[in-house]
């Protein structure tokens, strides 16, 4: 569980609260929420007394909710317009989705994405784009977080080094964190 840790939490704190500035009583909507990243920021919005609304697929409903989503969005069947205006948007996904997000952030809004640069701005707010940082602080932070239950990754698979490449292949969906095995389980014996 610690390896799931360590970029997907670093990753969800910077993107809800040091670039996003998410605090108590806000509305965060979180695209992936049942993913590495996604799963992380949902616990960690809901902690900090955020109403959040998480995006998936159908089979990310359960999961998303049990993590603390009061809201779930099913992207392949309901309307994200639905949902109304957010005073955070945390995007993972990108393409039409992070598109379609820039017009549900309300005037003084964030739209956070690791996805990809937006190309449009929501009105009256802004959107950014980062990539995580090293922060050993807030990874010991995590981590006691982890240690005392009050943050639960979500792996989801652990795969062999030999299987990297198949493992984030694009047609592969696996809810929360895939792991790589860098060393092997099998070891020859010695003589």
């Amino acid at each position: 569980m610690a390896a799931a840790l360590p970029i997907s939490g670093l990753t969800a704190w910077q993107g809800l609260f040091d670039h996003a500035h998410l605090t108590t009583g806000q509305t965060v909507l979180i695209h992936g929420a049942a993913g590495g990243v996604g799963s992380i920021a949902v616990q960690l919005a809901q902690e900090v007394g955020a109403h959040v609304i998480g995006t998936g697929r159908a089979d990310d409903r359960e999961v998303a909710l049990a993590l603390g989503a009061q809201t779930f969005v099913d992207l392949d069947a309901d309307d994200l317009r639905q949902v109304g205006e957010v005073d955070v948007v945390f995007d993972v996904i990108g393409g039409d989705i992070l598109e379609l997000s820039t017009e549900l952030v309300r005037p003084g809004g964030t739209l956070v994405t690791i996805a990809m640069p937006p190309t449009a701005q929501p009105k009256d707010g802004r959107a950014i784009f980062f990539v995580v940082e090293p922060d050993r602080a807030r990874l010991a932070d995590l981590a006691e977080r982890l240690r005392t239950g009050r943050l639960n990754p979500i792996v989801g698979a652990v795969r062999p080094l030999s299987e990297t490449p198949s493992a984030f292949a694009r047609h592969r969906r696996t809810p929360g964190k895939t792991i790589i095995q860098v060393t092997d389980e099998q070891r020859p014996q010695q003589s």
